[in-house]
């Protein structure tokens, strides 16, 4: 059974996943879900110390709740990116000790921090002193071949002792040699067990899960043995599925809102985004998954995906992608480019 709603924060989010989830993604999936709290990319210290700090933090009002996700090991540094989250106006900052990547591995972060847990509780202590907002980790349960229980809880034990009270533990071991990051999200077995075995043993913490769940009927499993679940790819590929997330999980009023009424919000801000210089095509392929499932849901998003139509205006596209869902022979000023709209 379902617990009882609860104004936990955690209850539901979308997982931070690079080069997905930037603050385009995150716009369109507000606009389904209101409150499902939603992830950055990982933003490494580096970047916040020497990059472009408004490109990688900016985002929209309209986006909260949403975190920050950080990737770094330096407690200096960390608490450095963490100001920053809180200035910015984050919800939350949230160490990745998750990330396999041998990229993320050679900057000495990711997964690998897992081997060194009082590396990641001087970086959460660095944090937590620096900033007021929520200081949180995801992690997996276990790297290589160690696959003791008490490899995760000593891990969760000596950085909750820093302060950390929220965990998002994706349910699997990382492979930091020989397996890609898509692999290491498919291959090493997946064991809830030893989320729910985290959560029975620290009580006091919020727990929530990552990995494998895709479905509403998951979530509320889920949700039955620990505090909260963060969906990834599934959310991405096929959002619409957030749509009943408020009234199921959060016990809010259902949101009237049809397909089309998101998609013309969306074009309504891919407008928005050309007038400040960013291309409406930077927007429209974090909402390709749509209409998946539905009729014409193919022929529509072959036409959003046509770069020959990067030039026309989002309306102008829209009104393509529309006509070719609904089966209509696509009509516009730009003839010569009806044919992209066929199957």
């Amino acid at each position: 059974m379902l617990p009882a709603v609860t104004h936990n924060p955690w209850r539901l989010s979308v997982a931070p996943m690079m080069d997905w989830t930037d603050r385009h993604c995150r716009y369109f999936h507000r606009l389904l879900t209101r409150r499902t709290r939603l992830y950055t990319e990982m933003v490494t210290t580096g970047a916040l110390l020497h990059g472009d700090v408004p490109r990688h933090l900016d985002f929209n009002a309209q986006e909260h709740p949403v975190a920050l996700q950080l990737g770094g090991s330096e407690p200096d540094d960390l608490a450095h990116g963490a100001k920053l989250a809180q200035q910015w106006g984050y919800d939350e900052v949230n160490l990745n000790c998750g990330c396999p990547s041998e990229r993320v591995q050679r900057g000495a972060f990711g997964a690998c921090l897992m081997n060194e847990p009082h590396t990641v509780a001087d970086g959460v202590k660095a944090m937590r002193d620096a900033v007021s907002i929520p200081v949180t980790v995801k992690h997996r349960i276990g790297v290589d071949k160690t696959e003791s229980y008490e490899f995760v809880r000593d891990f969760v034990g000596t950085v909750a002792d820093a302060g950390c009270e929220v965990f998002t533990v994706h349910a699997r071991n990382a492979w930091l040699k020989g397996l890609s990051p898509k692999e290491n999200r498919e291959i090493p077995p997946l064991r809830y067990e030893i989320v729910h075995r985290l959560k029975r043993d620290f009580p006091a913490l919020t727990i929530c899960i990552n990995g494998g769940v895709t479905t509403e009927e998951q979530i509320a499993d889920q949700l039955g043995h620990i505090d909260g679940v963060m969906v990834g790819r599934e959310a991405y590929h096929n959002p619409w599925i957030m749509a009943g997330w408020d009234q199921r999980f959060f016990g809010d009023a259902p949101v009237h809102r049809e397909r089309c009424e998101v998609e013309a919000q969306m074009v309504a801000y891919m407008a928005r985004c050309v007038a400040q210089g960013t291309p409406w095509s930077h927007v429209a392929r974090h909402m390709l998954g749509l209409w998946n499932g539905m009729p014409g849901g193919r022929r529509w998003r072959q036409v959003w995906s046509d770069h020959r139509l990067k030039t026309l205006p989002p309306q102008e596209v829209a009104d393509l992608a529309t006509a070719a869902r609904l089966g209509r022979q696509a009509m516009s000023a730009s003839s010569a480019l009806a044919p992209a709209v066929g199957d």
